[in-house]
């Protein structure tokens, strides 16, 4: 390279590029790693120098070079990219490598109108000076390239518009743990922000995007997951999309239940009109959910839920599909499709399906929620009633049509609203779960809108969090984790902001937090048991036994400090009923594992004392979230050994961890034979979750006879996952033959997995 070649600095000042200090950075960024070379990056960068060029742009070329070496072999690269980044981003931040003291940077931030105001009106001078000797920067320098790369396009305070960054990670990190125990007593709350940030630092705790982007801003909306039910009504369609628009501008992911709508024909005020059936009520709810962006991070996104029985199914299966023209399809929301056991039980005796408007058959829609044998008695009834109008479908055609846009867009998902109900934290006949949410893993009582000024309908808000298995080296450290995270969450319910009155009475009334896990696939290598032959159910029973004790008696714990959550008395918790008295039997077939923890004792202080929070645990896809922590995505088997992801910021490599000493333990997703083995995982899991899963399932053309998925084994996987209580389904993935590796994540951020529920 000629050395007369010019640089401007960031100043705006030039001078003769120096290759010595450029060599310099990569070595201190090269300091510790394995099978990583200086000399390497430089040539990969050197040809991409002009006369000229910035500071900036010397460093990002120089980080890109990094970042491209990252491969199976050289998985240190990642780190090496990773260091470079973030000497880049303090650059960025503040002008330097060495930030500044945590009480400047928060003065600072707030004289901007970046952070809230609250923290120095709660926070002495001291008291930051304190939470500054907490900090342990050099956590920066245990990220992966990935992991700051989203750190940068996701979380950290910025400008947006102009691109300007404000902060680095730690700081992050301890403002969020400083907001969420700012109302903790004085001689309390500095060890619960001490020992909460080291968590979170050091990846024991992941949050979800909503927190990590929002909390210590003045924005102040922050659950992940927001469930809206629709009545069949005008008043309540137009309360409905206004509530989708408020909580999607708040970073929020929708679910909307729209299954009361009655059918295209049905009679309006006695027969003076004919209803124009639900598909325009339906682009309705999209455009609302599209006419903003998710805080900026993200577009908006929701799911929406009908019954099968609905007279309009045929063509709501279809609505997805690339057929069609405009006016009969609705492409930009995702939908759920609601399922119980006599429709189930309809398609395995070769019987047919009456499809009903829910307006036509009182008291149908709501039983098959609440009342299971009444939805059957119903449902019979009415069936011979020949004054009702109706269309009847065979069972097997009806399945099949929805197997058949399941597999054709991967976004036709599945709720058995029955398990939901006889499976849940919730009284059916008091609080019924008749949706879910963009992720399909919130189950959670709500009420439809009628006005969305007022508090008489209830939307439903979750709030979100997951434990890194993966750093995790007993489950016993679980115990901890839990009541760190139930704290900082439950804290959270009251420092956050509710922009309708629907979702604060709600919130406030159950408190529902939803606690899952990241790194599973991690954790099931390093313990040298895998998806697909049953080795790994045992391990699974221990963990998730683990997760659901230890959250209830953090909960429990709460309660008796702080009162147990006004609607104690609508769960089935307040009856001593546990998860582990209403899971499916089937599991027990495929595990004997037996309990391991004092359940009697933790049943009878439920009872006596009550819980803080209706519901504690939710398995969500984490896809965004996980990269943070250099995971492996929720409970998923990873593609392939290294993921290149494809984002707005640009191809984004991550290696598994520990990829070189586990390489042979790790199960990738297209090497299982078949669904049967992960999906005895998920029922396992299910036993003890008391909300739901984001459960995928997966095919390869190229196994099956023909190089053709037959719709047997797509029923096959339904009926499974329906015996062992999955209580849903979400993604359906077909390997396509492009690279294993590769996943579109701006595709993923269409939905939760783009962060909403992704944490």
């Amino acid at each position: 390279m000629n050395q007369q070649l010019t640089v401007q600095k960031r100043s705006g000042a030039k001078e003769n590029i120096d290759l010595d200090k450029i060599h310099r950075v990569i070595t201190w960024a090269a300091e510790g790693l394995d099978n990583v070379s200086v000399s390497q990056v430089e040539l990969r960068s050197h040809i991409q120098f002009y006369d000229g060029i910035k500071t900036e742009d010397i460093h990002e070329t120089i980080i890109k070079a990094a970042a491209d070496l990252i491969s199976e072999q050289t998985p240190d690269y990642q780190y090496l990219a990773a260091r470079l980044a973030v000497f880049h981003l303090r650059k960025k931040a503040y002008g330097q490598f060495e930030p500044p003291t945590l009480g400047d940077h928060v003065r600072n931030m707030i004289d901007m109108g970046k952070y809230d105001k609250h923290i120095i009106e709660d926070y002495t001078a001291e008291e930051l000076d304190v939470l500054d000797s907490y900090i342990d920067h050099w956590r920066d320098m245990n990220f992966s390239y990935a992991a700051v790369k989203q750190l940068e396009g996701k979380y950290l305070v910025q400008n947006r518009v102009t691109g300007e960054i404000y902060e680095s990670a730690q700081f992050l990190y301890i403002m969020v743990a400083a907001c969420l125990f700012a109302n903790y007593p004085k001689e309390t709350r500095l060890d619960y922000i001490r020992r909460f940030y080291d968590a979170v630092s050091q990846f024991k705790i992941s949050l979800p995007t909503p927190i990590m982007s929002g909390v210590r801003t003045p924005t102040r909306q922050f659950s992940s997951c927001v469930l809206i039910e629709c009545d069949d009504s005008l008043d309540s369609i137009n309360a409905t999309a206004s509530a989708i628009v408020r909580y999607v501008s708040q970073r929020a992911g929708i679910g909307i239940n729209a299954g009361r709508i009655r059918a295209l024909g049905s009679p309006i005020r006695g027969g003076e009109a004919f209803h124009t059936g639900c598909i325009p009520f339906y682009k309705y709810f999209q455009t609302a959910v599209k006419c903003c962006s998710q805080g900026g991070v993200r577009g908006g996104a929701a799911t929406l839920f009908y019954p099968i029985w609905h007279r309009e199914v045929e063509n709501l299966l279809v609505l997805k599909n690339n057929r069609g023209v405009e006016e009969n399809r609705v492409r930009h929301m995702d939908y759920g499709v609601q399922i119980n056991k006599l429709m189930y039980t309809r398609l395995i005796k070769g019987g047919n399906i009456s499809l009903f408007s829910p307006s036509d058959v009182p008291g149908l829609y709501d039983a098959f929620f609440a009342d299971q044998d009444e939805f059957e008695r119903l449902y019979n009834q009415y069936e011979e009633d020949t004054s009702i109008k109706r269309q009847t479908v065979k069972a097997i055609e009806l399945f099949s049509l929805m197997m058949q846009e399941r597999a054709s867009t991967g976004r036709i998902y599945i709720q058995n609203v029955d398990h939901c109900n006889t499976h849940s934290p919730f009284d059916p006949q008091v609080a019924p779960i008749r949706q879910s949410n963009l992720c399909l893993e919130i189950a959670l009582p709500t009420k439809p809108l009628t006005n969305v000024e007022d508090d008489q309908g209830e939307i439903a808000l979750c709030t979100l969090s997951a434990f890194n298995l993966g750093a995790i080296k007993e489950l016993d450290e679980l115990e901890d984790l839990a009541d760190l995270t139930i704290r900082a969450l439950d804290s959270l319910l009251d420092y956050q902001d509710y922009p309708l009155p629907a979702a604060r009475k709600a919130t406030m009334n159950r408190r529902t937090l939803g606690v899952g896990v990241i790194n599973f696939a991690y954790y099931l290598a390093k313990n040298g048991v895998r998806y697909s032959n049953g080795s790994a159910n045992g391990l699974t029973h221990r963990t998730f036994e683990a997760i659901q004790y230890y959250l209830l008696k953090a909960s429990v714990g709460l309660a008796k400090e702080q009162g147990a959550c006004p609607s104690f008395n609508e769960t089935t918790y307040a009856k001593g009923v546990l998860p582990i008295d209403t899971y499916k039997r089937d599991l027990d077939a495929i595990c004997d594992e037996p309990l391991h923890y004092d359940w009697e004792t933790l049943r009878q202080e439920i009872v006596e004392h009550g819980l803080r929070n209706s519901t504690l645990s939710a398995l969500m896809p984490s896809e965004t979230s996980s990269q943070i922590s250099n995971a492996t995505n929720g409970i998923e088997p990873p593609r392939g050994y290294v993921s290149v992801k494809a984002s707005k910021d640009g191809i984004l490599k991550q290696v598994v961890p520990e990829f070189e000493k586990y390489k042979d333990n790790y199960e990738l997703l297209w090497s299982l034979e078949s669904n049967d083995g992960y999906l005895q995982l998920v029922g396992i899991m299910q036993k003890f979750i008391d909300q739901a899963i984001s459960a995928n399932t997966n095919y390869d053309p190229s196994k099956q006879p023909g190089g053709k998925v037959p719709m047997k084994l797509l029923m096959k996987d339904l009926l499974t996952a329906y015996k062992l209580g999955v209580k849903t389904l979400y993604y359906h993935n077909t390997r396509d033959g492009a690279d294993d590796a590769q996943q579109d994540l701006a595709a993923e951020d269409d939905g939760c997995a783009g962060g909403a529920c992704k944490i």
